[in-house]
């Protein structure tokens, strides 16, 4: 099959509140620095796929608040709802389909314009669900304590996950929350929902990022040395909350296998070289890394506490600091995409990884990750 490869990437800084930039004004950001990133203009761009979502936006069709600033006029452009990985998925085909050679991708999100428990509540079905109150946090308390309760991870490894992330952040100047913490820090900060705290729960942040995914008869075109996407996939498990085992997450364990499989990877675990993981809750990222083969069952937890996923560690995770850093709900996958195309390019900076060649990107749309999108990249074709 024809291949793809990412030539451009942009990000505005993760912040708490944007409050003298619209969402036009975010993408405007990205968009810009991600083509001057590939060395482009935006006449070299043939179409834009913009991620977005209502819900998360406050106003119908939210797609055309950034369509302009996106660059999008006199171009065919459509619209992913969910999170970016999902929206440069089909980004990705549009390129491959022979119709378009390049693709430009964003992805924004206001979490400071957004009451987070109403819109997570409306996620629930309405009839069974919804009415109990539930939200997306209150949700992955239970999914935490099934998963801690079947694989005995303990408390203090799971805040081990926050410690490391939000130390990376401070190498990351977009990361909205570098810190130096302790697992005693983790602990005794305020419990949201049993068994999460405040430092366990990714924060409320506003941000845009963009990538611009090329064909590869014209990736080497360009300024930037292409990345390739090697494979890619998405799977969704059920959707009733009942109906899953909250301790597993077997679409992410299908997206991945398929996504190893289209890339020619036989042992991740040796050929994966880093990671970019949804971690929005703590737990997630030990939780995730299991489920994708990154690490034994049960085992996560233990291999945290070795410094295995540190920077320097056999498998670096979230070097940019995560999402628990930063979390543009919308934008969250490509932030994490750009970051392991900036590792493989070598120009991380502070959170660079040494020898990095092969990444996985990991996205997650659904309650407690009811559906999953895995990507690897390669610096090589």
């Amino acid at each position: 099959m024809d291949r793809a490869a990412i030539i451009g990437v942009g990000m505005t800084k993760i912040e708490k509140a944007k409050v003298g930039e619209t969402f036009a004004d975010m993408a405007w950001e990205a968009v810009n620095k991600a083509l001057a990133d590939a060395g482009m203009t935006i006449d070299d761009i043939d179409n834009v796929v913009t991620t977005s979502s209502d819900f998360w936006d406050g106003r119908t069709i939210s797609c055309m608040a950034v369509g302009d600033a996106s660059g999008a006029a006199h171009k065919n452009v459509s619209c992913v709802e969910g999170d970016g990985t999902y929206g440069a998925f089909y980004g990705m085909t549009r390129s491959i389909s022979g119709s378009y050679k390049t693709t430009l991708v964003t992805g924004h999100s206001k979490g400071s314009q957004s009451v987070s428990s109403l819109i997570t509540n409306a996620a629930f079905d309405p009839i069974y669900e919804r009415g109990l109150g539930m939200d997306m946090v209150t949700a992955c308390a239970m999914q935490a304590r099934a998963y801690m309760h079947r694989t005995k991870t303990t408390p203090e490894q799971v805040a081990m996950v926050s410690v490391k992330n939000h130390g990376n952040a401070q190498k990351n100047p977009l990361s909205q929350l570098p810190m130096k913490l302790t697992v005693n820090d983790v602990l005794k900060s305020e419990m949201v929902a049993d068994p999460l705290h405040k430092l366990d729960c990714s924060p409320v942040s506003d941000g845009c990022a963009a990538v611009i995914i090329a064909h590869e008869s014209v990736a080497a075109k360009f300024k930037q040395k292409p990345v390739w996407i090697k494979g890619v996939s998405f799977c969704a498990d059920s959707f009733f909350f009942g109906d899953r085992d909250l301790s597993r997450a077997k679409s992410l364990t299908e997206a991945a296998q398929k996504a190893y499989a289209m890339a020619g990877i036989k042992d991740p675990k040796k050929e994966i070289d880093l990671a970019e993981v949804y971690d929005a809750f703590t737990y997630q990222e030990l939780m995730w890394l299991e489920e994708m083969g990154l690490a034994d069952d049960a085992t996560a937890g233990k291999l945290l506490e070795k410094g295995e996923f540190n920077i320097d560690g056999r498998l670096p995770v979230n070097a940019s600091g995560g999402l628990l850093s930063g979390h543009p709900v919308i934008a969250a996958g490509l932030y994490s995409m750009a970051a392991v195309v900036k590792q493989l390019r070598g120009d991380a900076g502070g959170y660079q990884v040494k020898k990095a060649k092969t990444g996985l990107v990991h996205g997650v749309n659904g309650l407690g990750g009811q559906s999953h999108c895995v990507w690897i990249l390669d610096k090589d074709k």
